[in-house]
């Protein structure tokens, strides 16, 4: 999921990145709106509410709330800088970054939310802060990874694109490309993983509260640790004994070709 990079990835490679990080965004979404009656996997209702401050003049909210965009913002930033200054280095390293960064963001607001929590404006407001930046950080690695082709923290443009594909289905020619049955397929999953993610997170969040973040980040862990586990698995296969046998054979042979005279031609009459 992690490892490849743009137009190297397979249909299943985005599928699968895209399920379990829709799942997430459902879950973080709807735990925000439950606990703090706002959105935070996307801004788009947040530039709304951003217009409708600086018309009444509530200076102190458009602050609050620009900051909150900015976020998003800086989050999706962040992301993909690492990605394009560290993907040559190490693409696993370089794309598992932002996820930790996120977990340890949601684990703050779950840690916070259940030991120091008063439900003041301003506790709020921060928490809320670290939710659309780790919201950010996420969906700035999907689209980084799959050039474009997974945002999994909103639904509005997945739905649009849904829309138009459902559309062009009524015609067979359309029907049978494999290419726009295989972004069928993706943007479907996105959208029933983030919808499953929201209805169980809700269920969670009246059982046990904030730790319900604790299970957002198990999933994270998830996603990180599938490519690590098969690197690992990869590295384990790779026998380097039978290599270094086998360099060690090759270099003896070319020794003995060096050490053996030539023999002498003898001119043909």
């Amino acid at each position: 999921m992690l490892r490849k990079f743009s137009n190297s990835r397979t249909l299943n490679d985005n599928i699968l990145l895209g399920v379990l990080t829709a799942f997430v965004a459902g879950m973080v979404n709807i735990g925000s709106l439950i606990i703090f009656f706002s959105f935070t996997s996307n801004v788009t209702g947040h530039y709304a509410i951003l217009a409708a401050e600086v018309v009444k003049g509530n200076w102190y909210q458009v602050a609050v709330v620009f900051g909150w965009i900015f976020l998003f913002f800086f989050g999706s930033f962040t992301s993909n800088l690492l990605i394009i200054n560290f993907n040559k280095k190490n693409a696993y390293f370089a794309h598992a970054i932002p996820l930790v960064l996120e977990i340890i963001c949601l684990m703050t607001v779950g840690i916070y939310g259940m030991y120091f929590y008063r439900e003041s404006l301003t506790e709020t407001e921060l928490l809320m802060a670290l939710m659309l930046f780790a919201m950010g950080l996420q969906n700035g690695l999907t689209a980084s990874i799959s050039n474009f082709a997974v945002k999994t923290t909103h639904l509005t443009g997945t739905t649009t694109d849904l829309g138009i594909l459902m559309s062009m289905f009524t015609q067979r020619q359309f029907r049978m490309n494999p290419e726009l049955r295989g972004k069928a397929k993706l943007l479907g999953s996105i959208t029933l993983s983030y919808v499953i993610g929201a209805i169980l997170s809700g269920f969670a969040y009246y059982t046990i509260g904030f730790k319900m973040f604790y299970l957002v980040s198990v999933v994270l862990v998830v996603v990180i640790m599938y490519d690590f586990n098969k690197l690992h698995i990869k590295r384990l296969l790779h026998n380097p004994k039978k290599e270094n046998v086998t360099e060690r054979a090759k270099v003896a042979s070319g020794l003995d070709s060096i050490r053996q005279p030539k023999k002498k031609e003898i001119p043909a009459f």
